[in-house]
């Protein structure tokens, strides 16, 4: 039977790369009818269709999504950008008409909102014993020479709120940039170790999680930022970091997929750095995750419409 996906943010690297492998599963002979929306107008052949939709920030955001997936009558709603992942979160079991209702891949509301602020996802963490490095708000120093002197060493400077490595500074002395440091900012302690961008999937109907672990090999501002290259690691390597990655994942309550940032402090300890309550820009790496999505969310769809 032929199931239609809506993803949005279609245009940026998470969007992108769903795209690609819904082209490879529907020339593989899955029946699939892929619709990408965007914020800007999108030509892209992956998708059987692409639509132009406000901004997230946008009150027209949710009547226009609303109507999107009603008119198309989609089957499965995948959100890719970090923004509407709390909107979405809360109008989930609204966004289909009458008793059609989209199978919508989002974590429940509480958990959606303690990723969207990279603070909370720290407090939250930590209060849960799940490593992760020194941190705290961007309000508490002042300058670069008062963080370093906390930290004992050098420290990342980055939104709370944001996608990707977008705004992400490494300190390293007291002459760096600190300007734009604020309330609105996390600071944490630089681990100076691999890095890592583990894919990992949590059922939402049986709650088992699979782990699939990438090691960032090249990054876009050299020692940080985001993955320009990864290499798949295979299960029995990087089994902490693994572990690491299903604890936080459980603990904050997330299902679906969830892509995050772990890196190696200067003791070869893992630590989490960032939760991504979405599919993110390496998802292709793991191919397993998609597919586990369409079988589940599917499983969901079959139950509310079995015709």
């Amino acid at each position: 039977m032929m199931r239609t996906v809506l993803v949005t943010g279609a245009g940026g690297p998470a969007g992108k790369a769903l795209g690609r492998q819904l082209a490879s599963l529907r020339a593989n002979g899955l029946e699939i009818f892929a619709i990408g929306t965007d914020i800007t107008a999108l030509s892209d052949e992956n998708f059987s269709m692409t639509v132009q939709v406000p901004r997230a920030d946008s009150p027209d955001y949710a009547p226009a999504l609303r109507e999107l997936v009603v008119q198309t009558r989609a089957d499965v709603v995948i959100p890719t950008v970090s923004e509407e992942l709390v909107r979405i979160a809360g109008i989930a079991h609204l966004l289909g008409e009458g008793e059609r209702e989209p199978a919508v891949v989002v974590s429940p509301p509480a958990a959606t909102t303690l990723c969207e602020d990279k603070l909370f996802t720290m407090w939250a963490l930590d209060a849960a014993a799940v490593a992760v490095p020194k941190f705290t708000g961007g309000a508490e120093h002042a300058t670069a020479q008062s963080a370093l002197d906390a930290f004992n060493g050098p420290v990342i400077v980055k939104p709370r709120v944001s996608r990707g490595g977008r705004g992400v500074r490494l300190i390293e002395d007291a002459r760096d940039d600190w300007g734009g440091v604020d309330a609105r900012s996390l600071i944490q302690a630089f681990a100076p170790g691999i890095e890592y961008a583990p894919q990992v999937y949590r059922s939402p109907r049986t709650g088992e999680t699979s782990v699939v672990v990438l090691e960032k090999t090249v990054m876009k501002e050299g020692r940080i930022g985001n993955a320009v290259e990864t290499t798949r690691l295979a299960a029995h390597e990087a089994v902490d970091v693994a572990w690491l990655a299903e604890s936080a994942v459980t603990r904050l309550g997330l299902v679906g997929p969830v892509d995050l940032d772990i890196r190696r402090d200067e003791h070869g300890v893992p630590v989490v750095l960032e939760v991504n309550a979405r599919f993110g820009a390496n998802s292709e790496h793991a191919p397993e995750l998609l597919a586990s999505v369409l079988a589940d969310w599917a499983s969901l769809v079959e139950q509310l419409d079995p015709a």
